[in-house]
């Protein structure tokens, strides 16, 4: 039987689960909603690197990513420019991308990825 492991856990959800060999990181949105792109995005995924951190792995081992933006025809190329520098060469795990209305208006870009532990 595999342990699962949570981090940042509370009644609602955890922030990570270890589990079977992966890692998951749930959706994760930016705490400076100015209304850029490009800084939420990176403000996601500096959170992102930190759980992985916490789980003992990096950003290498992204198997899978989704992507939700609250307007996919405006904030599109402005998310890719920044995941694109982030993304370590070689390393791009699948990735989907919609168009979804997020928890708070403004809030452009939420993102979830899995790792191998």
């Amino acid at each position: 039987m595999t342990d699962i492991v949570r981090i940042e856990t509370n009644q609602r959800m955890s922030r990570v689960v270890k589990a079977g060999g992966l890692v998951f990181v749930g959706g994760q949105t930016s705490s400076d909603h100015a209304p850029d792109v490009k800084l939420q995005t990176a403000k996601v995924l500096e959170k992102i690197d930190g759980f992985l951190h916490k789980a003992g792995i990096d950003k290498t081992r992204l198997v899978s990513a989704q992507v939700w933006l609250a307007d996919i025809a405006r904030d599109f190329a402005g998310m890719n420019e920044v995941w694109d520098a982030w993304v370590p060469q070689g390393c791009a795990p699948t990735r989907a991308t919609v168009q979804a209305r997020l928890a708070a208006p403004e809030l452009l870009v939420e993102i979830a990825v899995v790792a191998l532990a």
